[in-house]
């Protein structure tokens, strides 16, 4: 059977890449286009806080909608013990693929291979000459805010090395060499543009996997563009906003988006060289965005990142088994029992800012969720309530330059690329995936699925 990858592309917006394929910025997605069955997908459920990715992926990961699967997180999915569709193919004895799409187990069979995504601290790539890359990669995405995390001169050798046994291209080592090097010489301004080099990177550890297993079903995510969209919209379309980019971030942002869907572009040109080796591609976003414009009569939605967790708890004498970031601002906290538990919910929760409460707390098994909720701006000589004394607020939080202008929207991209162009004006489902690949590999479910499959209209 026809093996086939799915390049999952967070959030890239339908309106957007028609604007730039129509002007041939986008050349390699135009080619993709005009020879595939283009969909636009629909979320399987129409809440708000419930469009977000880790929820989507997961729905189309496992088939099942939000109202049975219950993941709400990032970081969740791996043990909530739902088949997915890498497991339930292993099952049918195809070996599959996976290189960080989000919120999925890495529990693989076979000559299978997978790397979590870079949120994911639970799971373990197989094989383990992947896992080297894994650390380093999740300690430089979950700390990209934070100037005080700095790699020294070993990690990084270990982390070139590995690199290399996994399958480096020359040309995406000099373009990494070329981007540190314009750090140095920008004084930091060219930074955001590494997002795209480790895309790079993903693209040639895939290539290299795949190369070698031959997998069936493989998956290939990327978010870079997906967080320049909620950190640059306003950049891009300022006359969408009440609050305009500072002057000094104007010129460097203004082409952040189309950037990343550029990159993103060449790297479509890369995996369309997976056709002369059999492979029929699909690409999916899962959601898409659009401007966010909920706090601008606030001047823009802030965020705030406490700078050393585990320093803040200690010198709160707060007693904590393990610290995960989760996603920007936020942290998972576990505790050894009940009773440290509920202590620290109290302390940190007797934390305030002017009267305002200072942190969202979210109460789970042996664990609390926590992240700063102030989300306008707060003066440098803030002082918060710590213990009923008061504190510097920037002694214990830095702020994330970002101020957020990109929201989620329902509508999503599915592109199953067939040879033949047709464009289908009726909505699918996000579930409609899963029995879609089942079907394409013959494989019988052993329920009923819950979309319906699109085979029958790849023609």
């Amino acid at each position: 059977m026809q093996p086939l990858i799915v390049l999952e592309f967070n959030e890239l917006c339908p309106p957007l890449l028609e604007k730039w394929m129509t002007s041939g910025d986008l050349p390699n997605f135009r080619k993709f286009h005009d020879a595939a069955a283009v969909f636009v997908t629909e979320p399987d459920t129409t809440k708000p806080h419930e469009l977000e990715p880790w929820i989507q992926w997961y729905s189309i990961h496992t088939g099942l909608p939000f109202h049975e699967h219950g993941v709400f997180h990032l970081t969740d999915g791996p043990g909530a013990g739902h088949t997915n569709i890498w497991q339930v193919l292993n099952q049918a004895g195809f070996d599959t693929g996976n290189i960080s799409s989000m919120n999925a187990s890495t529990e693989v069979s076979g000559g299978s291979f997978a790397m979590p995504d870079p949120w994911c601290t639970t799971e373990t790539s197989r094989p383990a000459t992947l896992y080297p890359l894994q650390t380093y990669i999740q300690s430089q995405v979950q700390e990209y805010t934070n100037a005080d995390n700095k790699s020294n001169l070993g990690k990084m050798v270990s982390f070139a090395a590995s690199l290399v046994r996994n399958g480096l291209q020359p040309k995406t080592a000099i373009r990494l060499a070329r981007q540190i090097g314009s750090e140095k010489v920008s004084g930091g301004k060219s930074g955001w543009r590494r997002a795209m080099e480790l895309d790079n990177i993903l693209a040639d550890i895939f290539r290299h996997h795949w190369l070698k297993a031959r997998p069936a079903y493989a998956t290939f995510f990327l978010n870079s563009t997906a967080h320049y969209q909620h950190a640059y919209w306003r950049h891009m379309e300022p006359a969408a906003f009440v609050n305009a980019p500072p002057e000094h971030e104007a010129d460097i942002y203004a082409n952040a988006i189309l950037s990343g869907y550029q990159n993103m572009d060449r790297i479509i040109g890369q995996f369309l060289e997976f056709e002369k080796h059999g492979a029929q591609l699909a690409l999916m976003t899962a959601l898409s965005q659009q401007p966010f414009l909920k706090y601008e009569e606030t001047g823009g939605q802030k965020f705030y990142r406490i700078r050393n967790v585990l320093s803040f708890l200690q010198d709160l004498e707060l007693k904590c088994r393990d610290v995960r970031p989760v996603m920007t601002h936020q942290f998972r906290v576990d505790f050894e029992n009940a009773e440290d538990l509920s202590h620290a919910r109290q302390v940190l929760s007797d934390m305030a800012l002017d009267g305002q409460k200072v942190f969202d707390l979210e109460q789970e098994e042996n664990g609390l969720r926590i992240g700063c909720r102030i989300n306008t701006t707060v003066p440098e000589n803030a002082q918060m309530v710590v213990n009923g004394e008061q504190q510097p607020f920037f002694k214990t939080f830095y702020q994330i330059e970002e101020t957020k202008s990109g929201c989620h929207h329902p509508d999503g991209v599915l592109w199953v690329k067939t040879g033949n162009h047709k464009v289908y004006p009726e909505k699918v489902s996000i579930l409609d995936w899963f029995p879609t690949v089942l079907e394409h590999f013959e494989v019988q479910p052993q329920e009923r699925p819950h979309g319906r499959s699109l085979k029958p209209l790849l023609v």
